[in-house]
């Protein structure tokens, strides 16, 4: 990962992943169709915060991985603050990830493609005050690859759903799984 650090002049370098950095990974998968187990697993996760922010990449599985969650979320009299999207590919994420923290949303949640996700988490470390240990995500973002694309304090507490019920949680650079019998939580 690139140093974020600011440069002597006061100004931080741009958080965006250069090409080649993108590149070394190959081609990073398309978001598969969640499943009501991996909403369930999910469900179960977010037992304590009351409003979300969700925040998904535009692919046809995660619009309606969001989709599901909200509708979820407010049927069991909860608040969605947001549903923010973002391109796989931009100049910059700024104006997303300040969609993405306006409100002080208990938790976010996201369901995203791995390259577009790193893109934003990035941008939104770099720019605004959001915080990986409350944020959830689908299985599509529990990727190892793009941990390290993003950097390994850039996601450092963030944890979500697999799609056959596990959890997953990023721990100093390792994303570590638990099956569904052994995931916190479960009997």
């Amino acid at each position: 990962m690139r140093d974020l650090s600011p440069t002597p002049a006061g100004h931080a370098p741009s958080p965006l992943i250069p090409q080649h950095e993108a590149n070394a990974y190959g081609p990073l998968p398309t978001p598969a169709p969640h499943t009501d187990t991996e909403l369930a697993t999910l469900l179960r996760l977010l037992a304590t915060p009351t409003t979300l922010t969700i925040g998904h990449s535009r692919d046809a599985a995660s619009v309606t991985a969001a989709a599901s969650l909200a509708e979820a979320w407010r049927a069991a009299g909860r608040t969605v603050l947001a549903l923010v999207d973002w391109p796989e590919h931009a100049a910059s994420w700024l104006r997303p990830a300040q969609r993405f923290t306006a409100g002080r949303p208990d938790a976010w949640v996201v369901a995203a493609a791995p390259l577009g996700w790193a893109q934003m988490s990035r941008r939104l470390r770099h720019s605004t005050d959001w915080e990986p240990t409350r944020t959830y995500g689908f299985a599509s973002v529990g990727d190892s690859r793009l941990v390290a694309l993003a950097g390994p304090d850039v996601l450092h507490g963030m944890r979500g759903a697999t799609a056959d019920g596990g959890t997953w949680l990023i721990d100093r650079g390792w994303v570590t799984r638990h099956t569904p019998h052994n995931a916190p939580g479960s009997p």
